[in-house]
């Protein structure tokens, strides 16, 4: 039992290290939800879990051996949420309502796997090294924790100071969150310096 539990609390430690970033992306996202109407609230939920999951998909695949991911080229994820944002500052409206960057569960979830590209290389050695049982384990905590983070995230996209916040500056805020995450992932991924050398 006290395994399960250093189990349970190792995949927790893990989830919330690599997806802490994920939180400002799904208020954000649920922001617009609440003001636009787009995303939905369950093309949010469902895009997170879709994103994690093949994310997790990809990590057990790669340590197992069957798949051979060139580290640095994941970066170019990056250049999904860059080009969402810049086609929301392009798309700019008059009116202080904040614009749909991602418009449906694909977007979402297109967000949450270029948002998490950099985990696998985090996720890979992990499942690697798990038994069976243990990496059902973390597989449960991670469903858990997916959850817990859309709820965070939309009790925070329904708290009047953030939604006052993005209805003030929506209009560049939200897609400038979006541009940063994927200058980000090109950045911390090394891929930029791979393409310059």
């Amino acid at each position: 039992m006290t395994d399960l539990i250093a189990t349970a609390a190792s995949a927790a430690l893990v989830f919330a290290a690599t997806n802490i970033d994920d939180v400002i992306v799904l208020t954000v996202l649920f922001v617009a939800a609440r003001s636009t109407g787009r995303p939905r609230p369950w093309h949010v939920v469902g895009g997170q879990y879709l994103g994690i999951g093949a994310l997790v998909a990809a990590a057990v695949v790669v340590a197992a051996g069957l798949l051979v991911v060139p580290d640095p080229w994941t970066g170019l994820l990056g250049l999904l949420p860059i080009a969402l944002g810049v086609r929301a500052l392009l798309a700019r409206r008059d009116d202080a309502e904040p614009p749909a960057v991602v418009g449906g569960l694909l977007g979402v979830t297109g967000v949450t796997i270029a948002n998490g590209a950099d985990n696998i290389a985090v996720y890979v050695p992990v499942f690697r090294a798990l038994d069976p049982l243990d990496g059902l384990v973390w597989l449960l905590v991670f469903v858990a924790l997916v959850g817990l983070w859309c709820g965070v995230a939309a009790g925070l996209g329904s708290h009047p100071a953030v939604v006052r916040l993005v209805g003030r500056a929506g209009h560049w805020l939200v897609p400038a969150v979006f541009v940063a995450i994927g200058v980000v992932i090109l950045v911390s991924s090394g891929v930029l310096t791979r393409l310059t050398a």
